[in-house]
């Protein structure tokens, strides 16, 4: 038995946002809209505000979140959405504004003192209703029943999930994604094709979230490398944000598997952005997992078209992972060791990390849901791959 859950609405499409008004009536009198200073400067914000001026609903902005949401990022969204006496919240950005504003809604409507006390528990308090607007087409956050926030006090990316985090409302238009530089196209698409490729090879794969993954699999091998050549390509845009937030539907009732839960260590020590940790992850995770679950890989590819119906599975597997490769150099996906050099470290640094990080992947839950399950030993050998 399954249980399927997607936001009660989603509007997508060229100028969804300009039906964001007639959509939230009745919902709340003053939002907090959660984002970051880019998207202000980038006027995605004013196309929200718009909308909320000519239906005469009140706001404030709260543009702290920079980088990867912290606890500390969460703390001080509450308490400017409690002074301000905001009754519901707007997130508009990447995965870390959605993300910010589901932990900021989880922590106003519970006496948590932190939000780390969700961690391990799934959340059930009665969320302010929530709107979800992405920029990027990668984290699905619009249509997820998750949000990883960093714990800055004992270093870890908490994995927090709940039906109540679960969006009211997903406004999923390309026109804000046009905004989005090559580099962060090519980190936060790969990122939506690991939602989709781990949904569909998890052990908790169920027909539906397969439907949806499959989908998203085929938009976004066709439609990234257009998105990432060319960023004004409106249709390849739309398909590419269609593709994210059916990956984020998919992943969001089956679950993600080894990619995701070893890139958060990654990120959380390394301060490497979700999407790129992602990334130089997939290749080798790839290749440890199609030695289970083959005929899945095997289908992957297929749809990929890197492989026929007559093509044995496991060669057909053996493509996914050359395609996936050769897909992540196409998209100038750095090198982990060009990543690190960059925020400060050296590979020493990240060696030195292996037994916490492998600890942290696997306390996550995620690398359990892969068809392979691997031990804390495999899972630092794939890291040690990684140079």
């Amino acid at each position: 038995m399954g249980v399927f859950l997607v936001p009660s609405k989603i509007l997508s499409g060229v100028g969804a946002i300009n039906e964001l008004g007639a959509n939230i009536k009745g919902k709340g009198n003053k939002a907090l809209i959660v984002t970051d200073k880019f998207m202000v400067q980038f006027g995605n914000v004013a196309k929200v505000t718009n909308a909320l001026d000519a239906c005469n609903i009140e706001y404030v902005v709260y543009d702290g979140i920079s980088g990867e949401p912290t606890d500390k990022m969460v703390a001080e969204g509450v308490k400017l959405y409690q002074e301000n006496e905001c009754d519901f919240l707007i997130g508009l950005g990447g995965g870390s504004p959605m993300d910010s504003a589901k932990a900021i809604g989880v922590m106003v409507a519970s006496d948590a003192k932190k939000i780390s006390d969700f961690m391990h528990k799934s959340i059930t308090v009665n969320v302010p209703y929530l709107v979800a607007i992405p920029t990027t087409a990668g984290t699905g956050s619009e249509a997820t029943q998750f949000t990883i926030i960093a714990d800055t006090e004992n270093n870890v990316k908490m994995l927090l999930a709940g039906p109540s985090v679960l969006p009211a409302l997903a406004v999923v238009d390309p026109a804000f994604t046009m905004t989005a530089p090559p580099s962060v196209t090519a980190a936060t698409g790969v990122d939506a094709l690991c939602h989709a490729v781990e949904a569909y090879t998890s052990r908790k794969a169920q027909p539906l979230s397969d439907t949806f993954a499959l989908s998203a699999i085929k938009k976004i091998h066709k439609n990234l490398p257009i998105c990432f050549a060319d960023g004004k390509n409106e249709q390849a845009r739309m398909q590419m944000a269609l593709g994210a937030t059916e990956a984020g539907i998919a992943f969001n009732n089956s679950s993600v598997t080894i990619v995701h839960g070893m890139s958060r260590p990654i990120g959380a020590l390394f301060h490497i952005a979700h999407g790129v940790s992602n990334a130089v992850l997939l290749p080798a995770c790839m290749e440890f997992a199609i030695q289970e679950n083959t005929a899945r890989f095997a289908e992957i590819a297929r749809i990929m078209e890197v492989a026929t119906d007559e093509t044995d599975d496991m060669t057909a597997a053996k493509a996914f992972v050359a395609e996936v490769t050769r897909f992540c150099k196409e998209l100038n996906i750095p090198s982990v060791e060009e990543i690190l050099n960059k925020n400060g470290f050296t590979k020493d640094d990240f060696l030195a990390q292996l037994d916490k990080m492998a600890t942290d992947a696997l306390d996550s839950g995620s690398p359990a849901n892969t068809m392979r399950q691997p031990t804390k030993e495999e899972i630092i050998e794939i890291y040690k791959k990684l140079f």
